[in-house]
């Protein structure tokens, strides 16, 4: 290489890492911003809520502002999620590539994110469209003479949002590029897997024709589509953008137009979460963050394991009621799953049990955070269905002591009769000794929480929606009162908080698309046509049903699941003369194993990315939470058989 191309090419170097670095700075300024928007929906929520029941002046406007606001926040924090590599993605087979053919590793994440990149700008065509046309026409939320909040600036922030996520799209498309080039330049061992790469784009272009000119039917459209995401998924595209790719595809097939995939791709974008009810769920993941931060979790499973020492498999059953306890304090299961991923696994692992094992408890008891209440999915639940978010509370008590007691059971088993899955615990794990006093004050901020949470909802003071912005609150103040709240631990979360909120809701945004592409496809209709064709029994409905829920949650997530099936079976439902909550209650179960198997699995991601890099393979997590699995499906079974144990407080 001469001088002139050395000095070329450190030219080159140069700018593209200032243009990195101005871009990194742009990406987290936009965090920063959509991060901070998100923790004042808190104060937001309790000032009206306080000025509601005790001043009788509740502020108007704050739902509107939270449902356009979250919008908004998710596309400014969704560039420094792909930056940082949160976009929830599998590594079964991407990460064998990435290991022995790097040239199909590079190239293959070069076509995702070539194609992710393509999607978001369509995208952002379509929401800039959005907002001019909001300016323009001066559209406004509220009703004239009381509360008026124009909506174009929401627009805007959403659309540039969504300018910086496909510019880091294209970032990693160009570092992808980069890589396969030096991959292709180097010797023999890194050239490895160019004829998979080929091979991967010839497949990838046959099913493009196949879509286009294989004159298929919407149905065989539908399924196709549904292939292509099932193996673009196990081939480690992130989720969100396999599932755009695959709807917006699928839509233009189904239609014979692109404008109508453009449609539906942008009103998925603008218009999947914006909802109040979507806008207090990252409240949620962050009085989780906070409580963990403050030590709650671990001093709960510090009680725990000192009351559950004298049992067979005293730590499992400890993070299982640990769990449980935070549960009832977060209703969340990605938080139960982030939380004891790092205060449980580390002493199982060290008192002898096997990884496999320790992950997978810690995974499947983790779902119990959107069983027992309070419980966002319970919510979702009650707006769908039109039915009591505070019956379904109550309902969710019972099956969720009993699942958690099932789980404990299981453990017995498995530590009693299967050594070589469980490992080889120490006996005498007895933890640390602890008095009365010291109970009491390690489990003081869990009751308050309860008490805080549950008691504002039944008292009448705040809406189960409400009461995420209240909890977070009180994260905080247990927090402060633990001299656990600092500013860069308030820094942090805040941040986190928009990194994991802007991959799940994202997610949400995708799964919608995918379901649209369902509902134009038929291929609903026609599985209701199927199931109905069977004649079959209100229990022999509701076990079709729970099979599948489960098919569904291995490549869609938890709200779009909910989504999709409950329109077509709650009037199958009602029909059978079923129980809504009782139903309610099977659905969230049944939905709850999604989260635990694969290929999608998110408490299973959540663990792994929650852990040390190869600590655990996913392999590992997800034979660990097989039984856990297992058991579920049984006690579906168990609450289609008896609703009494559903409905037995009600």
């Amino acid at each position: 290489m001469t001088c002139e191309n050395t000095e070329a090419a450190g030219k080159g170097g140069s700018l593209w890492k200032k243009a990195d670095d101005a871009l990194a700075a742009l990406s987290t300024g936009f965090t920063a911003v959509g991060s901070t928007v998100v923790a004042s929906f808190m104060l937001l929520i309790f000032v009206d809520v306080m000025a509601r029941k005790f001043l009788s002046l509740p502020l108007n406007g704050v739902a509107e502002f939270v449902a356009y606001s979250i919008v908004a926040c998710i596309f400014c924090q969704l560039g420094a999620a792909i930056r940082n590599g949160k976009m929830i993605a599998t590594d079964f087979i991407m990460g064998a590539w990435e290991e022995r053919r790097p040239v199909l590793a590079e190239g293959t994440k070069a076509i995702y994110y070539c194609i992710a990149f393509l999607l978001l700008a369509r995208i952002v065509t379509w929401l800039g469209d959005d907002a001019w046309s909001a300016w323009a026409d001066g559209e406004y939320s509220g009703a004239v003479g009381a509360f008026q909040m124009p909506l174009w600036p929401f627009k805007l922030v959403t659309a540039l949002g969504a300018v910086v996520a496909a510019a880091e799209a294209f970032r990693v498309l160009a570092v992808n590029t980069a890589g396969l080039i030096r991959s292709l330049s180097g010797d023999r061992a890194q050239r490895q897997g160019l004829i998979g790469l080929l091979v991967f784009i010839a497949v990838c272009i046959l099913f493009l024709l196949a879509m286009a000119y294989g004159d298929l039917t919407r149905i065989q459209l539908g399924f196709l589509a549904f292939a292509g995401l099932f193996a673009l998924v196990a081939c480690g595209m992130p989720v969100a953008f396999s599932l755009i790719a695959m709807s917006f595809i699928a839509i233009w097939a189904i239609r014979s137009n692109i404008s109508i995939a453009d449609n539906a791709m942008g009103l998925a974008a603008s218009g999947t979460v914006r909802s109040f009810e979507f806008g207090v769920v990252p409240l949620f993941v962050m009085m989780g963050l906070v409580l963990d931060r403050a030590d709650v979790g671990r001093d709960a499973f510090r009680v725990a394991v000192f009351l559950l020492s004298g049992i067979r498999g005293g730590l499992a059953n400890a993070t299982v009621a640990a769990n449980a306890v935070f549960a009832a304090i977060t209703g969340s299961s990605i938080a139960s799953a982030a939380v004891f991923s790092r205060i449980a696994v580390p002493p199982m692992v060290e008192g002898g049990y096997s990884k496999r094992f320790a992950v997978g408890v810690v995974a499947g008891s983790s779902i119990l955070g959107m069983l027992i209440p309070p419980s966002i999915l319970l919510i979702i639940y009650g707006l769908i269905a039109e039915a009591s978010v505070g019956a379904l509370f109550v309902a969710a008590i019972v099956p969720g002591v009993l699942l958690a007691a099932c789980f404990c059971l299981l453990n017995i088993a498995l530590v009693s009769f299967f050594p070589k899955f469980v490992g080889d615990p120490m006996p005498g794990l007895d933890g640390e000794r602890m008095s009365f006093g010291e109970i009491c004050r390690n489990l003081a901020p869990v009751v308050f929480l309860i008490l805080l949470v549950m008691g504002g909802i039944y008292g009448g003071v705040f809406s189960p929606t409400e009461a995420g912005a209240i909890g977070a609150l009180g994260a905080y103040v247990i927090a402060a009162a633990r001299r656990r709240l600092t500013w860069e631990t308030v820094k942090r979360v805040v941040l986190e908080t928009g990194f994991i909120t802007a991959g799940i809701l994202f997610l949400i945004i995708s799964a919608s698309l995918y379901s649209r592409m369902l509902a134009l496809s038929s291929i609903p209709n026609s599985m209701t046509e199927f199931i109905s064709a069977l004649n079959l029994s209100l229990i022999g409905f509701c076990l079709a049903y729970m099979v599948l829920v489960i098919l569904l949650g291995m490549i869609l997530d938890s709200v779009s699941i909910l989504l999709i099936v409950l329109p077509i079976a709650l009037p199958v439902i009602s029909a059978f003369g079923g129980d809504p909550i009782w139903f309610g209650i099977i659905s969230i179960i049944a939905v709850e194993v999604g989260l635990l198997t694969p290929p999608f699995g998110l408490s299973v991601f959540v663990v792994k990315g929650s852990l040390p890099d190869g600590f655990a393979s996913l392999g590992d997590i997800f034979a660990g939470v097989a039984p856990y699995v297992v058991t579920m499906i049984l006690f579906i079974i168990l609450l289609i058989l008896v609703p009494g144990i559903a409905l037995v407080l009600l």
